[in-house]
This record gives C-alpha cells, structure tokens and sequence, in this order.
C-alpha cells in the first residue's frame, strides 16, 4: 500500500474539464440506476427538490430525462483490488476535485438542466477517513453554502470513522457501501486489503440507525416496500401492514431502538441541519463473473442482505476485464450480461413475488439456464404444481406463473368475482399468453394441447426468447456510460 504524495500535488495543473473527464470516466464501474426513492418538494432559499421516481438515466413518465452527475472524488487510491482500474498499481490518470470545485460544478450542471442530482462515489485518498472527512465537507458545502436540496446518493468508505458515515447519512438521500464480492474468501483474493468485518459493521449500523430513525418520526421501522408486497405470504420481508410496510412486534422495536447505531453528527446538531437520515435507504454492488461463486450463492446472498440489513436494493454489476491477473479471467474473457440480468430478475421474483432463494435454485442445479428468464426456469423445474386453474388459484400461486405479474395477477382476482375468465380475457389483463399458456388453465382447458414435458417446454420457451436473448448479448458489445462531452 503506498501514495504518491507528489502526484497528488500535481493534480492542481489540471483544469476542472479535464478533471470531470478522468473522474467521470473512472465512475462508470458504480452502477448507479437506481430509483430516488424521496419526495421532498422545493424550499424557499433552496435550489432543487426531489421526486420518488427519478431514475439515473432514464425518463419520467412525463418524457423528461432524468439523471444524476456520476462522479468519482478522487481515483486516488492506496488499496491495490484487483479487479479494479484505479487500482494504486495501475498507470493511469489521475486526479482529485476539491469540495467547491465539485460543488460548482453540479450547481452549474442542475441549472442547466444537465442532471437532477448528484452519484458521488471516491477512491480511497491516504486512508478512508481523510476520503470519507472530503466527501463529508463536499456534501455539507453543498447543502448549506450552496443551498442544494435535491438528491444525493453517496457511496460511504468502509473503514472510515462512524462520526463521518453518520455525517453523509444525514447530508445524502442514499448512503451505499459496497459489498464487492458474495464470499469472505473471494473477499481476501481479490482485495486484500478489504474484509466483511468492516463492510458488513458500518452497513449494520447504517441500517439500525435508519430504523432508529424512522421509528422517531412515527414511521415503521423497515423501510417502505412496494404495497403489492401486501399480499405475499412468503415474502423474504416480514409479514406486511395493509400499507405494506412490515409489522414489528413490541421486542423487535426494541431491539432496533436499543441496537448497534451511529451517533448523531455535531454538523447535524451545530449548523441547523433538520434532515432525516438517509430516507431513501442503503444499498450495496456486488460483482459478478470475477469469481467462481454460483447463482446459488449470490441469491443467497442478496437475501441475507435483503432480511438482515433491510437494504432498499441489491446491485449486480457484470465483471469487465480491465487488468491482467492470473485470480482473474483473461483480458478476452466474455462480459457475463445476461448472466447480470437474470441475476436482477430473480432479485425482482425475491423482493415482489414471494419466492426464496433456495426455492429459484438448489445444489444440483446452482445456476440458472441463461437462455430463460428464472421464473421459466423454476416452473420447468415444477411441472408437478402445473398447469394451474387461474380461475380458483391463489394470488400467491398466481405469481407463479411466467407471464404473470403482481398487476395481472391482481387483475384476475378481481375480474374472477364477477365473470368467467378465458384466454382473450386475460390478455387483456395483462397475461404475456406467449409464456404463460404452457402453464394455465382456464375452466379446465388448456390455450393448446402440449405435453406437459420438461423438455418439450424448454425448448418452445427457448426458440421464443432467442431475439430477446440474443439482444442482451449483443447490443451492449461496447462499454460506456453516456458522456458529457
């Protein structure tokens, strides 16, 4: 481990242009396209607001684009990972924003219409308290100088003091801490100088502190779920409130009250900073296709993390190969893209649709069929809980059915009470027939006659998802983020 302490003097002949290109580039690893998840309209003598639905990159239902300034503070970095570009033994440009250099430049882009907030994630700068003390002055300057309120998603340094992860709590809507990896052991390989102990210690206490939080503002202590939760009995959350929030009992709360917290920042208290902590909730990255971990582990995994630490979204992020090392795959190595999506749909059958992780796969079959969507993929496994009657099925069992979502699957409770249902009706409720008539039935007739076979299924669902599958693969051959230049 070592810093360049002349490289960094020599960073200030940089211009800021050309400090955004480099650090701007070296941000695109992040994945940061994630929903706000925080309502907070204008304030007088503020500039910016923020709204439940903005999405980095992506368009609002009224058209607008809406995204965030993904931005490193410094690529600066004394740990040497593995995997990652601005590694300290990579030759690479490097360079470092001063807070109100940083802070001009997002005030400058927010009134121009370029963003709607700001993804401010760092390299670690000497050690993870003078990185996490800058990024904390950033946020503070930016809040109360510049008079910044709209959204702020910061990546928090494991290893830095509690009195500053809890500062960017309250200063920041989002707070992540990234995991990097699924296993301690993959952990130790490729970033020797990171260990869970203090990842997973901070995102706890993240996470205490959170609830902590809400429960004195008379919220519920987990954070809000979407509410078709409401109607899951299996989900990986507690059992949900009508408003789909998860019920404590007496004992939980008080576990959470009395539990492992960061205190409350003298910034909070000293300089009229009246802010809920974190209100958009944590969340964590993990990188796949670097290691040899299967499906298995990392849904395994992405629950623990969903059921312990109530964290708002679990990321995946496909390994590019950057850096020759013989831990890692050969620089020629095939980026795992549609192993990424699947992984994010089975996230999605994890947190919407009641399903457990040792239900989507099991030890003899530890990954998913890449060429199926997992749901698909569990129903091929199930054939014996197939075809389903969708005129007397449960919701729950509904949810089951490829092709079948919370909406639809809603829709057909309700449309049931009062009429019977057949095929062309429930396309238009929403049921994708394409996926679905393999697996339902409607007043005892199934859409074709099929043999319900494992193999004949597969390989129909396969031939249907070839163009999809073969989209994935294909169109993201190059690497980038979008550019400001």
């Amino acid at each position: 481990m070592f810093y360049n302490e002349r490289m960094f003097e020599l960073i200030s002949d940089l211009t800021t242009i050309e400090k955004l290109q480099i650090l701007a580039d070296a941000a695109k690893y992040d994945v940061a396209c994630t929903s706000s998840g925080v309502d907070r309209k204008g304030k007088e003598g503020f500039l910016g607001n923020s709204v439940a639905c903005g999405v980095c990159h992506s368009f609002g239902t009224d058209g607008r684009c809406i995204s965030l300034l993904k931005v490193l503070m410094t690529n600066h970095c004394v740990y040497d990972c593995k995997y990652c570009m601005n590694r300290c033994s990579n030759d690479v440009p490097r360079a470092t924003f001063e807070p109100d250099e940083l802070c001009q430049l997002v005030i400058e882009f927010y009134k121009r219409n370029y963003i709607e907030g700001l993804f401010l994630s760092s390299g670690v700068l000497k050690n993870p308290a003078f990185t996490m003390e800058r990024i904390c002055d950033t946020l503070l300057r930016l809040r109360t100088k510049y008079k910044f309120n709209g959204y702020i998603h910061v990546k928090a340094i494991p290893g830095a003091p509690d009195e500053l992860l809890s500062r960017a709590g309250y200063l920041a809507d989002r707070v992540s801490i990234n995991l990097e990896l699924p296993t301690a052991q993959s952990l130790s390989k490729l970033a020797p100088n990171k260990n869970f102990k203090t990842i997973l210690e901070p995102m706890e206490k993240m996470t205490g502190t959170i609830a902590a939080n809400r429960i004195a503002m008379g919220k519920d202590a987990r954070m809000e779920r979407s509410s078709i939760n409401r109607y899951l009995s299996g989900s990986i959350f507690n059992s949900q409130t009508g408003s789909g929030q998860s019920a404590l009992s007496g004992t939980e709360r008080a576990a959470l009250e009395s539990g492992d917290k960061l205190s409350l920042p003298a910034v909070a208290r000293g300089m009229g900073i009246n802010r809920p902590f974190a209100p958009a909730g944590q969340s964590t990255q993990m990188i796949i296709g670097a290691t040899p971990e299967t499906d298995l582990t990392l849904i395994r995994t992405t629950q623990h993390l969903y059921k312990n630490y109530d964290l708002k979204r679990v990321f995946y992020s496909a390994y590019i190969p950057l850096n020759e090392d013989s831990a890692l795959p050969k620089l020629d190595a095939a980026v795992p893209l549609l192993r990424e999506h699947r992984l994010y749909q089975a996230d999605w059958l994890l947190r919407f649709y009641g399903f457990q992780a040792d239900e989507l796969l099991s030890e003899s079959r530890p990954n998913f069929n890449e060429q199926l969507d997992p749901k698909c993929d569990w129903a091929i496994r199930h054939l014996g809980q197939f075809p389903v009657e969708v005129q007397n099925a449960s919701y729950d069992m509904l949810l089951r059915i490829p092709g079948v979502g919370p909406k639809s699957a809603k829709r057909i409770v309700q449309t049931r009470r009062y009429a019977h249902l057949d095929f062309d009706i429930l396309k238009k409720l929403g049921v994708v027939l394409k996926r679905a008539h393999y697996f339902i039935t409607c007043n005892g007739r199934m859409m074709y006659r099929i043999p319900i076979e494992e193999s004949y299924i597969t390989k129909c669902l396969t031939e249907d998802n070839h163009k999809d599958n073969w989209k994935v693969v294909h169109q993201n051959e190059r690497y980038e983020q979008l550019s400001l230049f």
